[in-house]
């Protein structure tokens, strides 16, 4: 059955600094046990500061100096509050939201309010006032770039590349960072969450925190989990993504696997048990594109997860770079080039575009209010309905087919990817 989509698309040329001249280019589990052993002592590191100063993804360098100059203003530079404004839209059940060269990472609805966490600031726009604010390094961020978006302790957090995690104040004026020197892993956060028991997870380059009791501003109470210090029952330091169980336990998304941390004890699941498809495809740099960095430097691979929109073709069967937990207690994860992989606590079941997956590289994972659970991938978005997958593309709407973030209302969501948003209404 086709599904009947109404898309709403704002025009929102200023949303995000869109600058005017700038171009822009069945296995069974096999759980490995680990001893927990957190690490408590974390010396206190330099802030990273390469990333705050990186451009825009997609960013084309101009030829000559003076030019490089011109444009890295304009990028770095757009305006922080403003009206939207919508503009006219090729077809009139639809039109998007623009973020310029930026790509749009996550997005939090509250209230309403939607905020949407892009690779160059988070944006907090009103959809009743149509009014928007931007925030970045000018508004108090250590970086531009946003990855995570969400809620902890009642406050708007963000996670980003480089400048640790941020949590807005209550007047929605100043942010509160907090870096290694506070006890987090690293700079460079990719999740976080807000478990039933009040701990607060945080998924960083460089391990996991757990800090007890959610006491952010008390340094006793930041444990860091790593693959050293569990004895590998974490099997990788970077973890992009993290879900709670519906028994307390978390679930982690890591490089090498999917992870859980049950009753103080460790587990993973990696290639030949979960959680992707049979395949023998290794990392390799030609998978992310236009970007030389990405595997030169020490978060080079981190890089790669954070930024899954320069993935290529070759799948890794272990890069998971999304996982959540359905009101059955189901646990999904999506990896990057092998699909998306099903756990129900007894054996691991797998989709790719074979099973009428749009693309094999998932990059997000949701579950609505009606427990749909929808899929973003690179080349589409797709929910999953009695074993199928019912897709929508850039053809029935979608800004762009590449689809990093979902997030839903009472009777419609939003979507972003590369470039932009695009806000579904009335869903069936």
């Amino acid at each position: 059955m086709a599904i009947d989509y109404r898309i709403a698309a704002l025009g929102l040329v200023a949303l995000g600094g869109l600058v005017a001249g700038v171009a822009t280019m069945n296995d069974k589990p096999q759980p490995v046990a680990g001893t927990v052993r957190a690490s408590t002592a974390i010396p206190a590191q330099p802030r990273a500061t390469a990333a705050q100063t990186a451009p825009p993804d997609n960013a084309v360098v101009a030829a000559s100096p003076g030019a490089q100059a011109v444009a890295a203003r304009a990028i770095a530079a757009p305006p922080t509050e403003g009206k939207a404004g919508a503009s006219a839209a090729p077809n009139p059940k639809f039109t998007h939201f623009r973020v310029g060269n930026r790509n749009v990472k996550r997005i939090l609805i509250d209230g309403e309010r939607v905020w949407v966490g892009t690779s160059g600031g988070v944006i907090r726009y009103s959809a009743v006032s149509d009014e928007y604010r931007l925030y970045d390094m000018r508004s108090g961020l250590r970086a531009d770039a946003v990855v995570y978006i969400g809620k902890l302790l009642g406050r708007i957090a963000v996670g980003t590349y480089g400048g640790g995690l941020s949590i807005l104040d209550s007047a929605g004026d100043k942010w509160e960072t907090f870096g290694t020197s506070d006890g987090l892993g690293d700079e460079f956060v990719s999740d976080a969450l807000v478990a039933s028991n009040g701990d607060v997870w945080i998924a960083t380059g460089s391990g996991v925190n757990r800090v007890r009791g959610g006491a952010l501003r008390e340094r006793a109470q930041w444990d860091l989990y790593t693959a050293e210090a569990t004895n590998n029952g974490l099997p990788s330091n970077r973890v992009y993504g993290l879900a709670e169980g519906t028994n307390g336990d978390i679930w982690l998304a890591t490089e090498r696997g999917v992870a859980r941390f049950q009753r103080g004890e460790w587990n993973h699941w990696n290639h030949g048990g979960g959680p992707g498809p049979a395949s023998d495809a290794e990392p390799n740099p030609s998978a992310v594109k236009a970007d030389a960095a990405v595997f030169a430097s020490p978060h080079g691979k981190q890089k790669a997860g954070l930024h899954p929109e320069q993935a290529g073709a070759t799948g890794n069967p272990n890069f998971t770079v999304s996982v959540t937990v359905d009101g059955a207690g189901v646990v999904w994860a999506g990896t990057l080039g092998s699909g998306l992989a099903r756990y129900d606590g007894s054996g691991w079941r797998y989709y790719t575009v074979a099973d009428g997956l749009p693309g094999n590289h998932v990059f997000s994972l949701h579950e609505d209010a009606r427990n749909r659970l929808w899929v973003g991938t690179d080349k589409g978005l797709a929910r999953l309905k009695d074993g199928k997958f019912n897709v929508m593309t850039t053809q029935d709407g979608l800004f762009t087919n590449a689809v990093f973030a979902v997030a839903s209302m009472s009777k419609g969501m939003w979507v972003g990817g590369r470039g932009g948003v695009a806000r579904i209404h009335d869903l069936d």
